[in-house]
């Protein structure tokens, strides 16, 4: 049975500076006008080709957006496990939810930018391996059990998540990786693909939708149980606070084109939202939103699929070992 479609926004990296202030009033605008969820990138630094730049600490900032929104859901875009202590994760991971009152994401992956693994110390070897130790502990964790584990990287003794959680957070894998999945759809409530990872068009999402289908087959999970979702790269008006990205054409026009529906080419390739007027659900009211970020929908070439939009962000490749 088909499902109805549910649109985010992710909120800036490193494009500019973007204060607390200017967080907050983005979430407060996105819930209001009608966004379904907001997502932060958990990453620590940038640096290429002489620049850097690196965006707040997400889990503190996630918390702060828990607190003054309602409605929306929230989570991170995705989390990387190999940052942190996995014990001390699954704590964030509930205290988020708790301050949230249920609406948190847990949107994870095994990262992928060696800058910020080496900058802060954090080791990037053996990515896969680090993160299905992890996973299983976070996971276990968040399940309300009481864990031991004796693994290779990670350690915990007889740990249990107290106060206890009210409810386990939905989890939210972003990765095409074979083990990160093999670990992750037995168990996650959705997979997520960056907009790269498809070309940002209906076709290409539709493809990976067949290859989630097949890694669900092989980790004995019904591929029909796991919601998916797309990250949709969208450029309103002339911003270019992201640069052009080989291979990627984003989905651009105005607010009020973009609110309208979906995407159609135009000249050059590039692909345009159809300004004609339209009854669409799930629509937003462009008008009403101040801060450059917009919706995007595409075509859904199957049920139980959400479309997340970003409007800005840093490039990233791809989640999971590599």
């Amino acid at each position: 049975m088909a499902q109805d479609l549910r649109v985010g926004v992710q909120l800036p990296e490193v494009e500019r500076g973007v204060g607390w202030a200017e967080y907050a009033a983005m979430a407060r605008a996105a819930e209001e006008v009608g966004f379904d969820s907001i997502w932060l990138g958990d990453h620590y630094l940038y640096r290429e080709e002489g620049w850097e730049g690196g965006p707040w600490e997400a889990w503190t900032f996630l918390a702060g957006l828990a607190a003054i929104t309602e409605r929306v859901r929230l989570g991170p875009l995705v989390a990387c496990l190999n940052f942190h202590n996995p014990g001390v994760l699954a704590k964030k991971v509930a205290a988020v939810d708790e301050i949230s009152g249920g609406r948190f994401v847990f949107g994870l992956g095994a990262g992928w930018n060696r800058t910020e693994f080496d900058a802060f110390g954090i080791p990037y070897d053996h990515r896969a391996s680090r993160f299905e130790e992890s996973f299983e502990i976070v996971r276990r964790l968040l399940d309300g059990e009481r864990v031991t584990h004796e693994g290779r990287f990670y350690q915990v003794h007889d740990a249990v998540l107290l106060p206890r959680p009210a409810r386990r957070p939905r989890l939210m894998v972003g990765s095409t990786g074979d083990r990160v999945l093999a670990a992750t759809l037995p168990h996650v409530d959705t997979w997520n693909t960056w907009f790269d990872w498809y070309g940002n068009t209906p076709e290409g999402f539709e493809t990976k939708l067949r290859e989630i289908d097949s890694a669900c087959e092989r980790a004995g999970r019904d591929p029909a149980s796991i919601e998916r979702s797309a990250c949709v790269l969208v450029r309103v008006g002339d911003t270019k606070e992201r640069p052009d990205q080989e291979g990627v054409i984003p989905l651009e026009g105005s607010p009020e084109d973009i609110g309208a529906g979906p995407p159609r080419h135009g000249r050059g390739g590039r692909r345009r939202a159809d300004p004609r007027p339209r009854s669409h659900h799930g629509s937003i009211d462009p008008s009403a939103w101040r801060h450059r970020a917009t919706a995007a929908h595409i075509t859904r070439g199957r049920s139980r699929c959400g479309i997340r939009s970003r409007w800005s962000g840093a490039d990233r490749g791809r989640e999971g070992p590599r």
